[in-house]
């Protein structure tokens, strides 16, 4: 018997904004906006921000008025509380099926085949319900669930899902009584693949909505533009063309990369912050598995300001594939003495990883043995991941890492799920019975 395509996309309702609120039930009705690095722009809204005109990626000194009028709740980013949340939905999604793939921090595929009692319609909705329950009990996130034959279809699905008083939060498109009412509802620029050039071209000949385009000549199309939107077509019609990746491709490059809070001048305070990314990256390279061959360094002066854009980069390859982080910063110090330039005002700096490759097979120098740097590599992560992100760290780093460097982030909630320091407390009264 061929095996039915039945995908669920869960879709966390303003992501970070919901983190915040696990942990302060108090900004449950509130408008609350999470800022971006450095306290810039605004990335993440609640409903009540929506509502209330707050607009996406507006620059914080723009919104600051509107915020205030409406007694806003206002946070730096916490990744470090965003991506331990994230995981805790995905492992609350493995409990329905093994077949679970994680798009984005706030959005994961699933395959639902077999998870529904009768393989109905109505069963179907009954667990993307149940799944929407459990995720929200068991992590305090709230999500939506699209449920349809094709990954296209069920981010049609979502998004009707959001705006929908009726749907509670669960819109099954496999039954295909409400599959033209959502098509119409969804605007052509909105759907899943369809940049803005597609979308221009598309509404030029007519086609305004996701119905429009799912009646739309194929083979013309494809002439027209190619075979990516021909896939987009026939998914909207309930051919699946885009499998679940649970093997995710191997990455081919890794980067960490801050804006500085304040511009930084001194080479002393450049090389602390290059130091630190080039850690940063050694750390995910670690947990991937992974090893580079080669190292980027990169600065830039603010694009903005009235003053030339001074933005080199340097690369350097490493003596062999590797993610040892004595020789990451090593190599990352060379680089940036490559490129570095007295009197610049430096806004950003970040450090990219390439060549990677898998640790395991990787051909080893015959003049230099790994296994200490892997037994110290072993050591310095595992009590770091016990005793909080940088216990241990190199002295590259800075003793203090107060430098102008470091990125604004006075917002910031506490990081209540990954650090010791930090975990909620509760203050409990004596009560008489």
């Amino acid at each position: 018997m061929r095996r039915r395509n039945i995908f669920a996309l869960v879709d966390c309702n303003n992501f970070y904004v919901s983190c915040e609120r696990v942990f302060d039930p108090k900004l449950t009705g509130r408008v609350v906006v999470v800022l971006s690095n450095n306290d810039g722009c605004i990335i993440s809204r609640s409903a009540e921000a929506k509502a209330a005109g707050v607009k996406m990626g507006a620059p914080l000194f723009q919104a600051q008025a509107l915020l205030d009028a409406h007694d806003a709740a206002i946070f730096s980013s916490n990744y470090a509380l965003y991506g331990d949340m994230s995981r805790r939905v995905a492992e609350t999604l493995e409990a329905f099926t093994p077949e679970v793939e994680l798009y984005s921090i706030d959005e994961a595929f699933l395959n639902l085949d077999g998870c529904s009692g009768g393989g109905g319609a109505e069963s179907l909705s009954d667990t993307g319900r149940k799944i929407r329950a459990t995720v929200e009990r068991w992590t305090g996130i709230p999500v939506c669930i699209g449920i349809a034959e094709t990954k296209t279809l069920a981010k049609v699905a979502v998004a009707v899902a959001k705006h929908s008083q009726k749907a509670r939060g669960v819109v099954n498109l496999v039954d295909p009584t409400y599959l033209k009412q959502a098509l119409e509802r969804v605007k052509v620029e909105d759907v899943w693949g369809i940049g803005p050039n597609y979308a221009r071209r598309l509404k030029a000949a007519g086609i305004k909505t996701a119905l429009d385009l799912r009646a739309t000549d194929v083979p013309l199309w494809r002439r027209r533009a190619s075979v990516m939107l021909e896939r987009v077509i026939y998914e909207l019609r309930g051919v699946s063309c885009l499998p679940l990746e649970l093997c995710p491709p191997p990455r081919r490059s890794l980067t960490v990369s801050r804006s500085f809070g304040a511009p930084v001048e001194s080479l002393a305070d450049l090389r602390e912050a290059v130091a630190f990314y080039a850690t940063r990256a050694g750390e995910k390279l670690r947990r991937r598995n992974l090893v580079a061959n080669a190292l980027v360094v990169f600065l830039s002066t603010n694009r903005f300001a009235d003053a030339p854009v001074y933005a080199p980069s340097a690369t350097v390859s490493l003596p062999c594939a590797t993610s040892y982080t004595a020789d990451l910063i090593r190599c990352a110090h060379h680089a940036l003495d490559k490129i570095y330039s007295a009197g610049h005002r430096f806004k950003k700096a970040g450090v990219m990883l390439v060549g990677l490759v898998p640790a395991a097979p990787v051909q080893q120098s015959m003049f230099v043995s790994t296994e200490r740097a892997d037994r110290l590599m072993h050591a310095l992560d595992r009590i770091n991941a016990r005793m909080g992100s940088h216990t241990l760290r190199y002295g590259a780093l800075g003793l203090k890492q107060r430098g102008r460097w470091q990125a604004l982030c006075d917002r910031r909630s506490p990081r209540f799920t990954t650090r010791w320091d930090e975990l909620l407390t509760l203050n409990l009264r004596a009560t008489r019975g």
